[in-house]
């Protein structure tokens, strides 16, 4: 025969703060698999095109047919050995770029520096460096990214002592910067606050012991 079972629910400010911590491990198991890093991937390329950063790219497949060029940045995280994020593509000077990072982000002072590394870096050298970057390995810290740096010289000029470390170094700073911003975008939006607020807008009820219900 059949039964009708009635079941209690309850909206996430009802709960007890044990049951509203089951609520919220519940959201952060289930509900996390959305591109949460979009915003910060976006301003991430617009930050490399400012200082002349061309990210390579992959095409992807779209659901309603034809293809996007997706760029080619990676993470990992965030709190296992060998984590991080990275980044292949090309770099080659940008003029003006360490007044147009300060007019993106005018209170980034790690930006500010790497565009002005950028600067002296390629002053000294003619503004005729170059550089390639390629992810290696199966992981995707900044380690991870092989960059060969080239000097465009008319007359056949080396390129100067610690030019190609302080490139280097500017680029993997880069790509650390992009791993703490992922870092704090995903706390952010895993954070207490956060998930309730999530959890009323989308009406979610949970048992008493904070067990998603339906």
């Amino acid at each position: 025969m059949p039964q009708v079972i009635e079941t209690i629910v309850y909206a996430i400010d009802e709960l007890s703060e044990s049951a509203k911590d089951t609520a919220r491990a519940w959201y952060r198991q289930h509900c996390m698999d959305h591109d949460w890093y979009d915003f910060v991937y976006e301003d991430f390329e617009i930050i490399c095109k400012i200082l002349g950063i061309t990210l390579a790219t992959t095409p992807v497949r779209l659901y309603g047919g034809g293809t996007r060029d997706k760029p080619h940045v990676n993470f990992s995280g965030f709190w296992n050995q060998g984590d991080g994020a990275s980044f292949a593509g090309r770099y080659s000077y940008t003029r003006g770029a360490a007044k147009a990072i300060r007019a993106h982000a005018p209170k980034d002072t790690e930006l500010h520096r790497i565009a002005d590394e950028f600067q002296a870096v390629q002053r000294r050298n003619f503004y005729q460096l170059h550089s390639t970057i390629r992810q290696q390995g199966r992981y995707c810290h900044e380690y991870t990214m092989k960059i060969e740096i080239e000097r465009d010289s008319p007359t056949w000029q080396p390129i100067t002592e610690g030019a190609e470390d302080i490139v280097i170094e500017a680029l993997r700073d880069l790509a650390r910067w992009l791993y703490r911003q992922l870092r704090s975008e995903y706390e952010y939006q895993t954070s207490d606050q956060i998930i309730d607020e999530v959890i009323r807008i989308n009406e979610w009820t949970f048992t008493a012991d904070g067990e998603r219900f339906g």
